[in-house]
């Protein structure tokens, strides 16, 4: 009578919640799902998967997914810095709208035996025998549940974990703050299968074709360029100009969305019996679908984690899971800092662009990873 009523309860429904319930409950698992929103839902950032996520994507079992979403391949990048622009002819991974991809990894983990709840919140509480207790709240009574494990894959936003778990968030000083927004933009400089990303010296807006054929825009300003500009249309407006690209008056009158500062983290990622992964555990401001790629991985390396805690839960297995975000991702992230540095400072920016256009072989180290179709060694062990 005291045991826990879910093996897995995964708090937030994006593609690392997802994901990693798909993943559990076709090891036969008992997973409930939960997230605060009802789904289909429109998210600021995450419509370009790179190599990386499509991998990801592939091992867990679903390597046609994109493509049946009608997921439009990317195939160039291009850069627009002080009114000079290049393009790289590379293949880049897909665009597809966040609705349509959460909605369809939901459906997913559904689909494999997940329990799904919407417009729910959820907050991780005490310790109970063997498991975790976890709050929910539906517009009604509030009730209590519990877990062997509970993952928190909650985004940028608030965690959703009591005061008494020593887990503490922790944001970058100066940190930018990310912005988007969705139109149906006709803008003939915007051609589909091209992400287009214009520096300015206050922000940068990336925009790309999603399989609708409307114009994602995603964004990243200073904080305090964004108020002064008035707002994240004037923002993105005046980069567009800077970079000498096509306006696109639509956004004006567009409903942007905007994000929590970009680059943070919250440490240690895990506590007794809950593991944080995805945004959650830890984000910077990202490059061409990062990002996803980040959560997906989080989502695949977390499994063997979870099943060895349905037995036994122990200190070190907390460790094992912040050596392992660490290796999977740490590095990919401390690239997309180094990118992050070189986007703030122009002169910097306009050299490096220079230098690409000349030599096009010295963005290939940095395209190599991102356009990578595999992952190497395989994160996901064959279902029973």
């Amino acid at each position: 009578m005291t045991a826990p009523e879910w093996d897995v309860i995964v708090i937030g429904a994006g593609p690392a919640g997802a994901l990693a319930a798909h993943q559990l409950a076709r090891q036969q698992l008992r997973v409930l799902l939960v997230d605060k929103r009802t789904f289909p839902r429109w998210k600021v950032c995450g419509t370009c998967l790179n190599g990386v996520a499509l991998g990801a994507l592939a091992q867990a079992g679903l390597p046609d997914l994109v493509d049946r979403l009608g997921g439009v391949p990317l195939v160039r990048l291009r850069l627009g810095l002080q009114q000079h622009q290049m393009e790289l002819e590379r293949p880049l991974g897909r665009s597809l709208s966040r609705g349509c991809l959460d909605l369809a990894l939901c459906e997913a983990a559904v689909a494999a035996g997940t329990v799904l709840r919407m417009d729910t919140e959820a907050t991780v509480a005490g310790p109970c025998p063997g498991g975790r207790q976890v709050r929910l709240g539906s517009g009604g009574a509030p009730a209590t549940t519990s877990a062997r494990v509970v993952l928190v894959a909650t985004g940028l936003g608030s965690p959703g974990l009591t005061p008494a778990i020593p887990i503490r968030s922790q944001v970058q000083a100066h940190s930018r703050v990310g912005a988007g927004c969705r139109v149906e933009a006709q803008a003939s400089g915007y051609a589909p299968g091209t992400i287009h990303m214009a520096i300015g010296r206050h922000g940068y807006v990336g925009l790309v074709r999603t399989e609708a054929g409307d114009l994602n825009l995603a964004a990243a300003f200073e904080r305090g360029h964004l108020i002064a500009a008035g707002g994240a249309a004037h923002a993105a407006a005046g980069v567009l100009a800077e970079a000498g690209f096509e306006p696109v008056p639509e956004a004006a009158a567009a409903a942007w969305l905007a994000t929590p500062a970009l680059t943070g983290r919250r440490w240690p990622p895990a506590s007794e019996r809950v593991l944080l992964l995805g945004d959650a555990a830890g984000y910077v401001e990202p490059f061409t679908g990062e990002g996803m790629g980040w959560a997906l991985l989080g989502a695949l390396a977390v499994v063997p984690l979870v099943l060895q805690g349905q037995s036994q839960w122990s200190r070190e297995l907390e460790q094992q899971w912040v050596r392992r975000y660490g290796q999977l991702i740490g590095s990919r992230q401390r690239l997309c800092h180094g990118l992050a540095f070189a986007l703030r400072r122009p002169g910097l920016s306009r050299w490096l662009l220079g230098a690409v256009e000349r030599w096009p072989v010295l963005v290939t180290p940095l395209l190599h990873p991102l356009a990578g179709s595999s992952l190497n060694p395989p994160l996901v062990a064959p279902c029973p």
